[in-house]
């Protein structure tokens, strides 16, 4: 099943140079993400009900063509593969002219909310989301990297309300808001970047932001306030 959702590139979606935030850009991939788990039945409505959630573990992003403001985008998605505790979701984004301007791939997980345990992808929901054989990489999984060993710099940076979302952990996107904090003004936004999220972040903490450059990959970890844990590693190039 082929899910498709259509985006306005607005005022709050641009940066200074009125081009799309790459913030703005996952917020749409999650919301195309979302409408597709409600047409399947495991959606944010019901969740509630089921008791079960789908929790994001890591993003792999190529934008081929920046989006501007005033821009009509097209995202497209699917569910590419489910493994047992796994599933593959693909993205592809075209805008106006029906170029193709963006392709990304992300992994999931099923997680029980009251005992907060992974729960086995069954046939039966597997079935639901109707997964198609299509990939926009050529890789069947995620890149998997570790934060570098050296660094450039670090800021602290506290957690504040509106960035919590539904389970009350930090929202997605915020984890690309905080990088942008660390990271030289010179690198803009760019448009081959990763995500992996190791540790959830909750309301109140304080986490630190370390910038990190090897070879051509700029790096973003951040960890807890006392830095003995690793709650999500951004790589950017």
């Amino acid at each position: 099943m082929f899910v498709e959702n259509k985006f306005y590139v607005g005022l709050r979606d641009i940066t200074p140079l009125k081009q799309l935030k790459n913030t703005s850009l996952l917020s749409y991939l999650e919301d195309t993400a979302c409408m597709h788990s409600e047409i399947a039945g495991y959606g944010v409505t019901n969740m509630d009900t089921i008791k079960r959630t789908w929790i994001l573990l890591s993003w792999k992003i190529e934008i081929k063509k920046r989006p501007k403001f005033n821009d009509s985008l097209k995202v497209i998605t699917w569910s590419r593969l489910i493994e047992k505790f796994y599933a593959f979701r693909d993205f592809k984004i075209f805008n106006q002219h029906n170029e193709l301007i963006a392709i990304a791939t992300s992994k999931w997980v099923f997680v029980d909310i009251e005992k907060d345990r992974l729960i086995k992808i069954s046939d039966e929901i597997s079935n639901k989301y109707e997964p198609e054989n299509e990939a926009v990489f050529e890789e069947k999984d995620l890149p998997k990297f570790n934060e570098p060993e050296t660094f450039i710099n670090k800021i602290d940076y506290k957690i504040t309300k509106n960035m919590i979302d539904i389970n009350n952990h930090l929202h997605n996107v915020y984890f690309m808001d905080i990088a942008k904090e660390v990271l030289p003004t010179s690198i803009g936004e760019p448009n081959n970047f990763e995500i992996i999220y190791k540790k959830e972040i909750k309301l109140g903490e304080t986490v630190k932001a370390i910038y990190s450059k090897l070879e051509d990959y700029h790096y973003v970890t951040i960890k807890n306030e006392e830095e003995n844990i690793v709650h999500s590693i951004i790589r950017l190039k």
